[in-house]
C-alpha cells in the first residue's frame, strides 16, 4: 500500500514531466510524413522530425522497423523524451533529424513483407531489392530532400530493427557514417529468438507470430493493430503442455501465417536458413559499427556477440566496437538499468550507457565532435563485481579455457580424477512432466529467467546438480562457455540443457542501498543465480544440416557453445552446473525419438533414461588470469 500511495503521489509530477517533454518537441521540431520511393517503385512510409533550429546543419539518425513508426498523423507528435529509445532524448538535445520508417510491407508502407529478407549481393536490375537497397534508397532521398541536413546519417535499432541496422551497414551509401545494431536478429536457427542450436523456442515463436499477431497478413497499408490470439488459460506451462505436439499449434495458427509454416517445414539447417544468416554477408563493412546487447537478454543474447565477431573476422578494417551490459532485451534504452529481478547492479547502467556510449558514438561520426577513443573496443559490464571494464579486445588476451569436471557425489572441480571414471549419474526425462524454465505461474515468458534463482530446478529428480567447493578466491569469466558432455540415452534423441550458476553463501548479506531496498534479503541467502544457460538438440551434435540418431545406451559426446559471459564468482561463493533434458515451454519438447519433431504426434513422446558420465563430462570456462586488460 505504501508503494501504491507513493505512485499516486508521484503521478501528477510524471504527467507534468511528460507533458513538458511533449511541449518541448512540438516547440522545437517540425514533423513530416512522406512516402519515399524505392528503386522498384514501391513507396515506404517515413516519419521525420526536423529541428526548427537553422543556425547549423543537422545529422540524421534513422530507425527502420516492422513494428510501426506511430503515432501517425503529421500533427500527432511522439514525445521523443518518452519513446522506446530513451537515447532519443540525447539526440533531441543535440538537434538531430530523427527518422523512423515502416519497412516494406508493414503498416503504412507499400510492398510485400518478407521475414528476415535475405541479403542479395548481386543486384542487377531495379527489381533486385533487399533491406540494404531499401536503406540506400531511403538515405539517398533523405539527404537530398531534407533541408539543413549535414549529409551524415546514422542507423540504429533493437531486435528486429537491429537486423535492419545490420542490413543498413551493407547498403554502401557514402552518407551512412555509423550504425548500431542492438540485439540484432542474426541467425534464427542457431541462437536467436526462435531456435537455439536447432531446438525450437516454441513459446516465443508462437506468441510472436500468433499470440501478438505479427505473422498475420496485411494486404493493404494500415494503422490498425492485428487481432491478438486469445489464450484459454493464463498459465503458459499448462497451455503449452495441454496443446501438445507442434501440429496442434499449427492448427491454431490457421493457414495464413506464412513464416510459421516455413518454421514447420524447414526442420534442419538447409539453404533456406543459410541465406537468412546475415553473419555470412558481413564483408567490407564501411560505416563505423557499435554492437550493443544484454548479458541477460532473453530474446537475443546471441546476436550482438555474433555480429561483432563476424565483422572482426570478415571485415577487419572496420571500426567495430561492442558494448554488453547487464540487461534484459532493450533495457539499455530504458530509464531504469539498476537491476534485473533480484540481482542489483549497483548503479543505473542504462543511463550511463545513454550518456557515455551511444550519444558520444553518433556525435563523433555524425557531428565530428568528441573523442571516439574514449569508447574502447569492448565496453563490458561484469556482474558479480558490478563494474564496467573498457577492454582493447574481446575476449581479453589473458583469458584461457579451463575445464571444470562433473564428478561423482555431485562435485564440480577444476581437477579431473584419472583415470576417468566409468560411473555416471542418471535421470528419467519425461515429456509429460518437463522441467519448467522458471518457477511459479506465468502468462507471458519472463525476462527475469535469465538470472533467476535455480533452486526450484535443483530440487527436481530429473535435474542433475554439480557444485564446487567454496571458492577461496575470485574467479572471473570473460568469453564463451562450452558444454562438453559424454552421455548415453535409452532412446534415439534427447535435448541437453546446461546451466552455469553462481551460488551465493548461506550467510550472504546484500549491500544495502537505495537500489536494493525492495529486495527480499532472505531470498538472497543461498541464491542460485543463473549466469548462462543453453540448450542443444542432441541429434544436431555433429551437424545442423544432417541430424543423426543416438545409438541407445552408447556413450556419446555432445559438445556445444553458449553465448559469452562476463561474470565474477566472488570468494566465498560456489560454481554450480545443472544438467537437464527439457526447458519448458521455453523450448518445445523432444519426443526423445529420432524424427521430424515439427510433424510429431502426441503419441510419439516417450520417456528416456539419460546418463551423464563422471570425469568425462565437463564445462569449459573462459577464466581470466590476473587482472582484466
Amino acid at each position: 500500500m505504501k508503494k501504491l500511495f507513493f505512485l499516486f503521489c508521484l503521478l501528477p509530477f510524471l504527467c507534468t514531466a511528460q507533458n513538458a517533454d511533449s511541449a518541448w518537441i512540438v516547440s522545437n521540431y517540425i514533423k513530416q510524413e512522406v512516402m519515399i520511393p524505392m528503386r522498384d517503385g514501391i513507396k515506404l512510409f517515413t516519419t521525420i522530425y526536423i529541428p526548427n533550429d537553422r543556425s547549423e546543419k543537422h545529422p540524421i539518425i534513422m530507425e527502420r522497423t516492422p513494428y510501426s513508426c506511430e503515432p501517425y498523423g503529421k500533427n500527432n507528435y511522439a514525445s521523443l523524451f518518452n519513446a522506446y529509445y530513451s537515447s532519443f532524448k540525447e539526440f533531441a538535445k543535440e538537434k538531430y533529424i530523427i527518422v523512423t520508417q515502416d519497412v516494406r510491407g508493414r503498416w503504412m508502407s507499400e510492398g510485400e513483407f518478407v521475414d528476415i529478407r535475405p541479403f542479395n549481393p548481386n543486384k542487377k536490375t531495379n527489381k533486385d531489392i533487399d533491406e540494404a537497397s531499401d536503406t540506400y534508397d531511403a538515405i539517398d532521398w533523405l539527404v537530398k530532400n531534407i533541408e539543413n541536413n549535414n549529409g551524415s546519417v546514422g542507423v540504429m535499432g533493437i531486435s528486429y530493427p537491429g537486423f535492419y541496422s545490420s542490413m543498413a551497414a551493407l547498403c554502401g551509401h557514402p552518407a551512412l557514417k555509423a550504425v548500431s545494431p542492438q540485439a540484432p536478429v542474426t541467425d534464427w536457427f542457431i541462437g536467436d529468438d526462435f531456435h537455439h542450436n536447432g531446438a525450437f523456442f516454441l513459446m516465443d515463436a508462437f506468441n510472436f507470430y500468433v499470440g501478438w499477431g505479427f505473422g498475420k497478413p496485411r494486404p493493404v497499408p494500415t494503422t490498425k493493430y492485428p487481432e491478438e490470439f486469445k489464450y484459454p488459460i493464463n498459465d503458459n506451462y499448462e497451455f503449452y503442455l495441454r496443446t501438445g505436439a507442434l501440429p496442434n499449434f499449427t492448427k491454431l495458427t490457421g493457414d495464413s501465417i506464412l513464416f510459421w509454416n516455413d518454421l514447420m517445414n524447414h526442420p534442419n539447417m538447409n539453404d533456406w536458413w543459410k541465406i537468412r544468416n546475415i553473419r555470412t554477408s558481413l564483408h567490407n563493412v564501411k560505416p563505423a559499427m557499435l554492437l550493443v546487447g544484454g548479458l541477460f537478454d532473453a530474446e537475443d543474447c546471441f546476436g550482438a556477440w555474433s555480429v561483432y565477431k563476424a565483422i572482426e573476422k570478415q571485415s577487419p578494417s572496420t571500426n567495430n566496437k561492442i558494448v554488453m551490459g547487464p540487461w534484459y532485451h532493450g533495457q539499455w534504452e530504458s530509464k531504469d538499468g539498476t537491476h534485473l529481478g533480484q540481482i542489483n547492479f549497483g548503479a543505473n547502467t542504462s543511463e550511463w550507457y545513454q550518456q557515455n556510449i551511444i550519444a558520444p558514438f553518433f556525435n563523433y561520426y555524425l557531428k565530428g565532435r568528441g573523442n571516439i577513443d574514449k569508447i574502447k573496443e569492448a565496453t563490458i559490464f561484469f556482474t558479480g563485481i558490478n563494474e564496467w571494464k573498457s577492454l582493447p579486445q574481446w575476449p581479453p588476451a589473458n583469458t584461457d579455457a579451463a575445464a571444470m569436471w562433473l564428478q561423482k557425489g555431485n562435485k564440480l572441480s577444476f581437477h579431473q580424477n584419472k583415470p576417468a571414471s566409468k560411473t555416471f549419474d542418471e535421470y528419467i526425462s519425461d515429456p509429460a512432466k518437463p522441467v519448467p524454465y522458471a518457477d511459479n505461474i506465468h502468462f507471458r515468458r519472463t525476462r527475469e529467467y535469465m538470472n533467476d534463482d535455480q533452486r526450484f530446478a535443483a530440487r527436481r529428480t530429473d535435474v542433475l546438480v554439480y557444485q564446487s567447493d567454496i571458492l577461496q578466491e575470485d574467479v572471473t569469466l570473460a568469453g564463451p562457455v562450452v558444454a562438453d558432455l559424454v552421455v548415453s540415452l535409452s532412446g534415439t534423441d534427447a535435448d541437453f540443457v546446461v546451466k552455469l550458476i553462481d551460488v551465493f553463501p548461506d550467510n550472504f548479506e546484500p549491500q544495502k542501498n537505495a537500489l536494493n531496498e525492495s529486495k527480499d534479503q532472505l531470498t538472497m541467502k543461498g541464491y542460485q543465480m543463473l549466469v548462462r544457460a543453453e540448450i542443444m538438440r542432441g541429434k544436431y551434435r555433429n551437424s545442423f544440416e544432417k541430424p543423426e540418431p543416438f545409438v541407445p545406451n552408447k556413450p556419446t559426446q555432445v559438445k556445444y557453445s553458449m553465448p559469452d559471459v562476463a561474470h565474477t564468482f566472488k570468494k566465498g561463493h560456489r560454481i554450480m552446473v545443472q544438467v537437464q533434458s527439457s526447458w519448458f515451454p521455453l523450448a518445445d519438447r523432444n519426443p526423445q525419438q529420432f524424427m521430424d519433431i515439427y510433424h510429431a504426434k502426441d503419441s510419439d513422446f516417450k520417456k528416456a533414461t539419460i546418463r551423464i558420465y563422471h570425469d568425462q563430462s565437463k564445462i569449459m570456462l573462459p577464466v581470466v588470469n590476473g587482472v582484466l586488460k
